[in-house]
């Protein structure tokens, strides 16, 4: 593994992918979005109206194949040589995502594709996801929880993905959220939690120049 390697953890709408990336280029770090993975499985598997069972999922996932493929804006994922990086963002993919990410095999699939993207860059990256503190890079050097209240996670989602941000749509984004929040805290395999050494940090209140600055300090700290 290399030896800079920053874990991100958190829940949905707490900002982990805006700040990963932006940390990385701070940090001339590769930045890899675990989610966009599963993401694409999920995808695929709608698509292709695959059974949501994991055999069939990751052997889907590797005939087409699903990748994430290295470009000079850095890792985008990709399915049969398309970058499907807006595609994974629709409601369909969202309301399956979860019940994807929790099956074992597409977890030790992703897993492993994420590890081989990290060690082409041997000199380090910004992983961002659920369990990468706890499961994908247990030994990373320094590790992030990030967490915000749940109505301005919700905010930030529907800002982020251009959708109406008046009183019914926030509390319908939140109940989503908080759905979320409980399929992959509760789920069997790699559930979402706090890995007992990172450090947390709630982005409640703190601008996005503010937590991207200190988790770069954080980082320079720790690192040569």
């Amino acid at each position: 593994m290399p030896s800079r390697v920053i874990a991100v953890d958190g829940p949905a709408g707490s900002g982990k992918s805006t700040t990963a990336k932006a940390v990385a280029e701070r940090l001339g770090l590769a930045h890899v979005e675990s989610g966009a993975l599963y993401r694409a499985v999920t995808l695929a598997g709608l698509d292709a109206d695959a059974p949501m069972k994991g055999q069939q999922l990751v052997a889907l996932a590797r005939s087409l194949p699903i990748r994430m493929d290295l470009t000079e804006a850095g890792f985008v994922p990709e399915i049969a040589g398309v970058d499907v990086s807006r595609e994974i963002r629709a409601e369909r993919v969202t309301a399956h995502v979860s019940a994807v990410s929790a099956i074992a095999e597409v977890r030790d699939w992703v897993n492993q594709e994420v590890r081989t993207a990290v060690a082409r860059h041997p000199h380090g990256a910004v992983l961002e996801g659920r369990d990468i503190g706890t499961v994908v890079f247990p030994d990373a050097v320094l590790k992030i929880f990030l967490s915000a209240r749940p109505a301005e996670r919700a905010r930030r989602r529907l800002l982020q993905d251009g959708r109406p941000s008046d009183a019914e749509s926030l509390r319908l984004e939140e109940a989503e959220l908080e759905r979320r929040d409980h399929l992959d805290s509760t789920r069997d395999v790699a559930p979402l939690r706090q890995a007992a050494d990172a450090v947390p940090v709630d982005t409640s209140d703190r601008t996005f120049d503010e937590q991207v600055d200190y988790i770069v300090s954080l980082a320079r700290k720790h690192f040569p």
